[in-house]
């Protein structure tokens, strides 16, 4: 269940705390690489500093499912699903790692996409931090009931239920400066599909 929920989703928060114990939440794209979580943001930023340092950590993905419905507040709720993996991030540095690091990044946010992309530059590598969170400690936590109304709320006239909530792509939208010509490639239009 751990790796369906990682695979599903697409933006992960990474908590950690500054020198001063300010915990801070970041929003990260992330992707799986069977056993390690890949992030990665910018060289300049102190927070990705000091995870790279071995700052302790929580990330966590929460995918929402759909709303439960039920015929009073108290009852209603949520259907999702949600990970947590805790530890320490070690710094992704090797030349050839990294390169697969942002192809395993790129290829879960959008798939089949990187062989199409012209290939990174030395001053963009440079200017990225890659960290990898080793899955070792983790927790999961999934809620897909119906709603648990008391009793005596049953026989009330108000619709009880779930109303399911899908993530789904819209239809491509081309950059204004796109050559005259070009379409989206077959992907990119499955994706939508």
């Amino acid at each position: 269940m751990l790796d369906t929920i990682l695979d599903a989703g697409r933006v992960g928060h990474l908590a950690t705390s500054d020198e001063d114990g300010q915990p801070y939440v970041l929003p990260v794209a992330y992707a799986r690489d069977h056993d390690r979580i890949i992030v990665h943001g910018s060289t300049g930023s102190r927070l990705l500093r000091s995870l790279a340092a071995g700052q302790p950590t929580c990330f966590t993905v929460t995918l929402l499912d759909g709303l439960v419905l039920a015929r009073s507040a108290f009852e209603s709720s949520m259907r999702y699903r949600s990970a947590m993996v805790l530890g320490s991030c070690q710094l992704i540095a090797d030349d050839d790692d990294t390169l697969r690091a942002l192809e395993v990044l790129t290829e879960h946010l959008m798939p089949r996409r990187w062989a199409d992309l012209r290939p990174p530059l030395r001053k963009e590598i440079a200017a990225t931090r890659l960290l990898a969170l080793p899955i070792a400690e983790w927790s999961v936590k999934v809620s897909d009931g119906w709603p648990e109304d008391e009793p005596d709320d049953v026989g009330l006239p108000i619709w009880a239920g779930v109303l399911p909530l899908q993530h789904v792509f819209g239809a491509p939208m081309n950059a204004p400066d796109l050559a005259a010509g070009l379409q989206p490639p077959d992907y990119v239009r499955h994706w939508s599909a």
